[in-house]
């Protein structure tokens, strides 16, 4: 997070835009930033560099998304154990209000390998969601995984193994049973860029549709006033509800080796 930091203390980032390669800066003082939202699968840097604190020092608001999915180093080999993320996020809970994390349970994947056997990533879904629930976290945001190109792109390094886009009904039982567990536990379920799926689950169960960037949630934690329009970068019409903020980090520029298989974004595998 060195490049991150540096950019605090300049003031603003130079951020390269992905598909024309231009670069623009961004304002990054308290004065123009409202709430900072951190977006990992892996907040070990982030803690042992005590960046919260130091960010926090300087006025900041700080916001999380913690991508938490059932271990499996096939998918996510580039991933911590999962005891050790759980701990990351026992962490955040203990130093920042629970109420600013957002548990991504996302995506859900099926697959199958050389066995023709179809399986899943779920196995630790509802573990990971007590543990969860006892640390006082309340929203999990979900969605299924889509075919992109990067992602076949990997496939073909992975004989072994496809992705299987099971039918719809499939989709929403697996739905309607993470929002039974959740309920149960007081955390809330909502779907990522889900619209079709989220118009055919049962209506008594409350799964709602995610903002990942919630400027209304951020401005009622910690007051101020942001912007409550929509990000129309977003996939706005597959019911994403992001609302508008600045995304600064490049995968060229502060690359991901985290080689997690189902990555619509990273563009290769190291």
């Amino acid at each position: 997070m060195d490049w991150f930091m540096q950019g605090i203390q300049k003031g603003f980032f130079e951020v390269e835009n992905p598909y024309n390669h231009k670069t623009f800066f961004v304002p990054a003082s308290t004065a123009d930033v409202h709430t900072i939202v951190f977006w990992s699968k892996n907040f070990d840097p982030f803690i042992k560099g005590d960046y919260g604190r130091q960010l926090q020092a300087y006025g900041y608001h700080l916001f999380f998304n913690f991508s938490i999915n059932s271990e499996s180093v096939l998918l996510e080999p580039g991933l911590p154990r999962l005891e050790e993320r759980l701990a990351q996020l026992e962490y955040l809970c203990n130093h920042y209000d629970p109420r600013t994390i957002n548990w991504r349970f996302d995506p859900v994947c099926f697959y199958e390998t050389e066995t023709h056997e179809i399986q899943d990533n779920l196995k630790d879904f509802s573990m990971i969601a007590g543990k969860a629930a006892a640390m006082g976290v309340k929203r999990c945001i979900t969605s299924f995984m889509d075919m992109y190109p990067k992602i076949k792109k990997r496939l073909a390094r992975q004989p072994d193994l496809d992705f299987v886009d099971v039918p719809m009904k499939k989709k929403i039982n697996v739905l309607e049973d993470m929002s039974r567990i959740l309920e149960h536990l007081g955390i809330s379920l909502q779907t990522c860029c889900e619209r079709d799926l989220l118009e055919q689950v049962a209506d008594d169960l409350p799964i709602g549709k995610s903002a990942c960037i919630p400027n209304d949630l951020i401005m009622k934690l910690f007051g101020g006033r942001v912007s409550l329009g929509k990000d129309s970068g977003q996939r706005v019409r597959a019911g994403c509800g992001c609302m508008k903020s600045m995304d600064i980090g490049s995968y060229s520029r502060q690359p991901c080796y985290h080689n997690c298989l189902y990555c619509y974004a990273n563009p290769c595998l190291s």
